[in-house]
């Protein structure tokens, strides 16, 4: 899901080899959130490898079901899923699905989530009640997740701390600024993902 302004997005080096370099561990990661919130933006952006995208044209269909205030020129919406992959060093791979929106393909989520260690909560502050169904489904899933406001033109700012309420969020999940147009940002976003599953990891171990 992409700004309607947007331009063809430079995400760095793309291989074509999508096979793992001898070592490295690849580990799935789910990119999640309400309609037109920046996902499909984001794994293009962050891929090292052209994406694969699932983008349909949008029809009079959709009308007053996918519209969405804060992309009124958007013509296009994922219908089943996007990936990409991203090398975070030698030894660590990221495979990136990107989930549609839409309710109506949610039922998509229970084969995108398999073996899935973790999601990025993909947030817009100007429509922050599509969130609140997506982070339910992770919680009753008992998925990890890291949330990331994306940092939309005009988009309102809020302080961390009202953000966490209005989420209703624990005081243990991180959320991080993030713009999904951004290389560098949406890497620092899957970063911030693999600390606070390490952290989890670490608490396990310590229980």
């Amino acid at each position: 899901m992409d700004y309607a302004n947007s331009d063809v997005l430079d995400a760095g080096r793309r291989d074509t080899d999508l096979l793992l370099p001898h070592g490295a561990r690849g580990v799935k990661v789910v990119v999640v959130g309400g309609f037109g919130v920046g996902k499909t933006t984001m794994v293009g952006a962050v891929s090292e490898i052209p994406p694969l995208t699932t983008e349909e044209t949008m029809t009079q269909a959709g009308v007053g079901i996918d519209d969405n205030p804060g992309a009124k020129d958007k013509k296009t919406t994922t219908v089943a899923m996007d990936f990409g992959r991203i090398s975070i060093n030698e030894e660590l791979i990221l495979y990136l699905f990107g989930t549609p929106g839409q309710e109506r393909f949610w039922f998509l989520w229970n084969g995108i989530f398999e073996g899935a260690l973790g999601a990025v909560v993909l947030v817009d502050t100007r429509r922050i009640e599509v969130s609140f169904e997506v982070i339910t489904r992770l919680e009753d899933r008992r998925v990890p997740f890291v949330v990331a406001v994306n940092t939309f033109p005009e988009a309102p700012k809020y302080p961390v701390a009202d953000l966490r309420t209005a989420l209703a969020l624990s005081e243990t999940v991180p959320i991080v600024t993030c713009d999904a147009r951004d290389r560098a940002s949406c890497r620092d976003a899957l970063l911030s993902l693999m600390g606070y599953l390490c952290t989890l990891a670490a608490a396990q171990e310590t229980a």
